[in-house]
């Protein structure tokens, strides 16, 4: 193993934060790592939202079906992508990992919330005030664990293949 692999493997989502607040610092570096993220013809179709404001997480977190820890996180990354370019969910998909494992390698927690396909998508829009033309992508609660529970994963045998597939 190394530090690279030991970070992804470390991760898991976190719903439950300690109060304190994530550095300017550290969300400026964790921005850049999602900004650097693989993108279709390097078109870079995101825009990320970074929401401090306790009131806004609170609005965002009413506003979903699943995130309502948002409103208990200090930090809240949202990803928006560009509707007019052909491979934003691709690409903002990647661009929302990498910030996940950003925030991982500073010891910060995060648990994605989907934000495509979901019927608070617009009024996320509508309440950030972010242009037509980007729609909901992810949303990205971030701090300091406050509790952690792991959930078991599959064995990598039962969801791996080589060469073909075969049921065997």
């Amino acid at each position: 193993m190394n530090l690279g692999t030991t970070i992804l493997k470390s991760r898991h989502s976190i719903r439950k934060y300690k109060p304190d607040p994530v550095t300017d610092l550290i969300i400026r570096d964790v921005l850049e790592c999602g900004h650097l993220a693989p993108t279709a013809k390097n078109e870079q179709p995101w825009l990320f939202g970074v929401i401090k404001s306790a009131e806004l997480r609170k609005k965002i977190a009413d506003l979903t079906d699943k995130g309502k820890f948002i409103a208990d996180a200090p930090l809240c990354i949202a990803v928006f992508g560009d509707k007019t370019a052909k491979y934003y969910l691709e690409d903002c998909c990647a661009a929302t990992e990498n910030l996940i494992i950003a925030l991982q390698a500073y010891g910060i927690g995060s648990c994605w919330v989907t934000g495509e396909k979901k019927e608070y998508v617009e009024a996320v829009r509508t309440l950030l005030q972010v242009p037509d033309n980007y729609t909901l992508v992810s949303l990205i609660p971030a701090g300091y664990p406050a509790d952690i529970t792991l959930e078991p994963k599959k064995k990598l045998d039962d969801i791996t293949f080589q060469d073909t597939y075969s049921e065997e």
